[in-house]
């Protein structure tokens, strides 16, 4: 079981796990909803949070405006926020829209948990919540690390060869990219047009996970690929 201590950041209690999702995707047309491995991808987050060792069910909220996204909250026992239309076909801006429940659910913080991610694994979650809860930082970021060679669009390089001259990845210092699948923030900074903190320094907290985990289905072969790779992990999972 996940140990968070006593002297703590911050309190659990005070933190609400939000799943945001809507049907309007455009690169994937209802993906959410989709058959994926005899199951669906927002079904498949919902069977994850049972198995939390520090999430409540009470703190999970769901939100959705479209009714059928709604009755897999209801059939799960999730808490259902109603998203307005606004929201759900809105491209981002103003966070304040996106994120509308910002001032509407009574909790200090706030873990977006995205369900487009298959792969993830609770305990990744449970360990990044556990990061952020002992954190002094206000929001945290999900990402995975990358040692590789990296350009500018100038052709300018901006990895650092640590003096070699010739490629060697075992050497150069790494990057961190963005894993696009757990954030977390202070809910008033949303109310200010800032997310995870942002705005000026402190920055987020990087929590570094497994890059497979990270597996993010956001075009149409990433459905194809991402539904195969969820098959064969079920499969590893029961060998173990």
């Amino acid at each position: 079981m996940i140990f968070v201590s006593e002297d703590s950041m911050k309190n659990i209690n005070d933190i609400c796990f939000i799943v945001q999702a809507r049907l309007g995707s455009t690169r994937v047309p209802g993906k959410m909803l989709r058959p994926f491995a005899g199951t669906t991808l927002v079904d498949i987050l919902f069977e994850k949070f049972k198995n939390s060792n520090i999430i409540s069910k009470d703190n999970i909220y769901f939100s959705a405006w479209e009714q059928d996204l709604k009755d897999i909250a209801k059939n799960h026992n999730i808490n259902v926020f109603h998203r307005s239309e606004q929201s759900a076909f809105s491209e981002g801006e103003p966070l304040s829209e996106i994120y509308e429940w910002y001032n509407e659910l009574p909790f200090k913080y706030v873990v977006l948990v995205s369900a487009c991610n298959p792969l993830l694994k609770i305990e990744t979650i449970d360990s990044f919540v556990e990061q952020f809860v002992n954190s002094d930082k206000e929001g945290a970021f999900a990402v995975f690390e990358k040692k590789t060679y990296y350009w500018n669009k100038d052709g300018k390089s901006i990895t650092d060869w640590n003096g070699a001259t010739i490629m060697n990845t075992k050497i150069v210092e790494p990057i961190y990219e963005a894993a696009h699948c757990l954030y977390a923030s202070r809910m008033d900074i949303i109310g200010k047009g800032h997310w995870m903190d942002t705005s000026s320094p402190p920055q987020p907290e990087l929590v570094v996970m497994n890059e497979l985990e990270a597996f993010d289905i956001d075009y149409e072969w990433q459905f194809k690929v991402g539904e195969q790779l969820y098959k064969s992990s079920l499969t590893s999972d029961k060998e173990l």
